[in-house]
């Protein structure tokens, strides 16, 4: 770890002073980190860190941080103002993605990130090598708006039709979210989203990342899809 926030601030220490459980410490926590992004960040930042170095933030799973706080999203700013090229990864639990509802519901959080964000956007489904059946998710790294409408009308009520049909369309037509499917089972899999992400940011020579996603599998294949 380059940088840790709890040199500023911790989640332990907010909820012992403010008497805030843990959700409400950490959209705190966030947002007291926005207000030092331009003195206590941008001094940590600048001595530590230069052009050439390739950065991860591991950020908090909690999805409002993402969906309606503003403090991710100035954060982004922030990098992007100072010439860094920045890209979302979102991870999604795999074994989370086996029945329509849950592809939904893990569709519109995806969806809520990208457009708060507003950056180049990766989706990535974790831990696939867990999951004991892999055709339950692979079916929905493909899947049509008719196929995906008739399954979500076969789990609920009558009154949902219509929403499920223009649900499914957004996420069919538009391809608005896609799924990267990461499987540590697979050598190269790790590699190919590291690919995935380079091209998205233009991480190093054009070229040299054009090449490697040409290398990578035909999403059609069922590695990629939408």
């Amino acid at each position: 770890v380059s940088l840790d926030l709890r040199e500023l601030i911790s989640v332990e220490d907010v909820q012992e002073e403010l008497k805030l459980g843990p959700n409400g410490a950490l959209v705190y926590a966030m947002e007291y980190f926005e207000e030092h992004l331009e003195d206590w960040f941008a001094e940590v930042f600048t001595e530590g860190f230069g052009d050439d170095d390739y950065l991860i933030f591991d950020c908090p799973g909690q999805i409002e941080l993402y969906s309606h706080v503003p403090a991710f999203k100035r954060f982004v700013q922030y990098l992007r103002d100072q010439g860094w090229s920045v890209c979302a990864v979102y991870l999604l639990d795999a074994q989370f993605i086996t029945d329509p509802t849950k592809f939904i519901s893990g569709c519109m959080t995806c969806l809520s990130a990208m457009v708060q964000l507003e950056l180049p956007h990766i989706n990535v489904l974790t831990k696939m090598d867990l999951v004991r059946n892999k055709e339950e998710v692979e079916e929905f790294l493909d899947i049509d708006a008719r196929q995906l409408t008739a399954q979500l009308n076969a789990r609920m009520g009558e009154k949902f039709v219509r929403l499920n049909q223009s649900i499914a369309e957004l996420v069919d037509e538009y391809s608005m979210v896609s799924f990267f499917p990461l499987d540590y089972s697979k050598e190269d899999s790790l590699q190919d989203l590291l690919a995935y992400i380079d091209n998205a940011i233009q991480y190093g020579e054009d070229e040299e990342v054009r090449e490697q996603v040409a290398d990578l599998q035909d999403p059609e294949d069922g590695d990629f899809g939408g």
